[in-house]
């Protein structure tokens, strides 16, 4: 079997491991958000926390409450590892610095993780399961919260009443994300992925010094980092490595796992607002970007030109041999669209134009599907801009969901939209302009470009992943590329539980035959070019430095 068609098979199989999941588990989740019922647990939880699960939120009170949950977040985490060599289990590691710290809790709690350091050098058992684990589960639960939030907006009318955020965190972690992790763990381990909390182990000798492995409960925190969208690996290797990602099945089964919620969403959103076919049309957005970016992935790194590259089968640099090209292509495609950051292959060996893709897969917002929640979000309020753009084209009021777009509403969305790009772009200009950040890029010229204009694209779209070549662990990296998760993962969120708040509020809008059919395939047309202009427009002229400029000369 050649490697173009095993990468074909992998990628059909993967399809179709989604198809069956995606109706249990995306309605399985409307339950779960839309019960008024709480589990044993859950109401220790509450008692616990000082929390009233019954009592509704508007947005501000919701906004309210995810920001003073991750502040809390980040300050613990912090604090963990500022501790770490007093800690049991530290593996006899140090405490971490006060600029990488900052940068690790900010990561985690942003469902980033970025990790400017190595993870089997750094962070002790203590600070990865209590603290890191933690965070990849509640992290994930949050974004998910605020996504249900938008939906109770579309699907709520005459209330400014969004739900309780912490009945919907807790849910999202006990009910949802808990035991789908605990499943796939077990998967994992079946399969070689390690579990254990032993020490540091030298294994033999390599390029004539000692080698060493410790080992840590990888298997566990390897499942809530793909189902939770999260990325952050235990090894730096990520799941390049044989301990985390040890078959090319359990590749395929982790590329899996980081889709399957994201994709599910669009389930949920549908029978929530009551309209299955609505969330048909969100899928079918997603999956058209999503296979779309595979494909033209797997030409990039199957047809590129050169002896080496065509005796190998393809471009086999930074990838791993027993998992390939083509599984490499759909994992980085898939990491780079969701906000996983999590990688099986080094995305700066990629060819040029490879490369590209990754970089623009988060450009565009990583909607498609994207992270668990934050591509739902993002979608809508692309699909929410969709429908103005219609509505310009008609001279009609925009409407969606029954909902009018007016003034307010395209002003949430457009900041929204201009939020993330204006912090990639004004950081790594100066990143680039200043005299010492330039010093930590690897390489030089268009290739040197891309490492600084990734690191801030996978910050400030919370994706975490690295072109791998760039020296993020100084104060500048740590401090900016801190900035930029905070403010990349929450003032989004401002916007979008504002928008849900005034959607909430309105009278539902009837029907009539000038409506726009949002449910049509004319609308998932709109939507996709909608996406590709707005993000092209917003982007081109950096990704001409960088990526484009890379390919076109190799």
């Amino acid at each position: 079997m050649g490697p173009v068609l095993a990468g074909v098979l992998q990628l059909i199989a993967l399809i179709a491991a989604l198809a069956l999941a995606y109706i249990p588990l995306g309605t399985y989740m409307a339950r779960v958000y839309s019960s008024d019922k709480h589990l044993r647990v859950e109401k220790w939880i509450y008692k616990g926390i000082g929390a009233d699960p019954n009592t509704e939120m508007r947005w501000p009170a919701y906004l309210r409450s995810v920001l003073a949950f991750s502040a809390v977040g980040v300050l613990f985490l912090y604090l963990l590892q500022r501790i770490q060599g007093i800690l049991p289990g530290s593996l006899g590691f140090s405490s971490v610095n006060p600029a990488q710290s900052f940068n690790t809790a900010v990561s985690f709690v942003t469902n980033t993780n970025w990790q400017s350091y190595y993870g089997e050098q750094t962070m002790g058992h203590v600070v990865q399961t209590a603290g890191l684990a933690v965070q990849n589960f509640v992290s994930a639960a949050v974004g998910i919260a605020v996504a249900v939030a938008l939906v109770r907006g579309f699907a709520r009318s005459r209330t400014g009443e969004l739900g309780n955020f912490w009945a919907d965190m807790v849910r999202g972690t006990i009910r949802i994300l808990l035991p789908l992790s605990v499943v796939a763990a077990l998967v994992l381990v079946a399969c070689g992925a390690i579990q254990n909390f032993s020490g540091i182990h030298e294994v033999g000798q390599f390029m004539g010094g000692h080698q060493q492995w410790n080992g840590g409960a990888v298997a566990s925190q390897e499942a809530i980092k793909e189902i939770g969208t999260n990325g952050g690996g235990y090894f730096n290797a990520n799941s390049a490595h044989p301990f985390e990602n040890p078959t090319p099945f359990t590749n395929l089964f982790e590329i899996f796992l980081l889709l399957v919620i994201p994709f599910a969403l669009t389930r949920t959103f549908g029978v929530m607002v009551g309209s299955i076919k609505q969330g048909y049309a969100i899928l079918a957005t997603m999956a058209t970007i999503w296979v779309g970016f595979v494909a033209l992935m797997m030409w990039t790194e199957f047809a590129h030109h050169g002896p080496a590259l065509q005796i190998a089968g393809g471009a086999m640099e930074g990838k791993e041999q027993r998992i390939g090209v083509g599984a490499s292509s759909i994992f980085a495609v898939s990491t780079t669209l969701t906000s996983t950051g999590a990688v099986d292959s080094f995305h700066s060996s990629f060819t040029g134009l490879g490369g590209g893709i990754t970089i623009l897969g988060m450009q565009l917002g990583e909607i498609a599907p994207g992270g668990t929640g934050s591509g739902l979000y993002g979608m809508l309020i692309m699909a929410v801009i969709a429908v103005f753009i219609a509505g310009l084209m008609v001279g009609r009021t925009p409407e969606y969901l029954g909902k009018k777009i007016g003034t307010r509403e395209m002003k949430l969305a457009a900041c929204y939209i201009l939020i993330t790009p204006a912090l990639v772009l004004i950081f790594a200009a100066a990143s680039m302009a200043l005299p010492t950040p330039p010093h930590s890029m690897l390489n030089s010229g268009a290739h040197g470009f891309s490492e600084v204009l990734y690191a801030f694209t996978s910050a400030a779209n919370n994706n975490g992943s690295a072109f791998a070549g760039l020296n993020a662990n100084t104060d500048w990296y740590n401090t900016m590329l801190g900035l930029a998760m905070v403010l990349g993962r929450f003032l989004p969120m401002v916007f979008v539980l504002a928008l849900a708040g005034s959607l909430a509020e309105q009278k539902p809008v009837p029907v009539t035959a000038g409506t726009l059919r949002t449910e049509k395939p004319l609308f998932t047309g709109l939507l996709v070019g909608a996406i590709l202009i707005i993000t092209g427009l917003t982007y081109f002229p950096a990704l001409a430095l960088g990526p484009l400029a890379e390919g076109l000369a190799s």
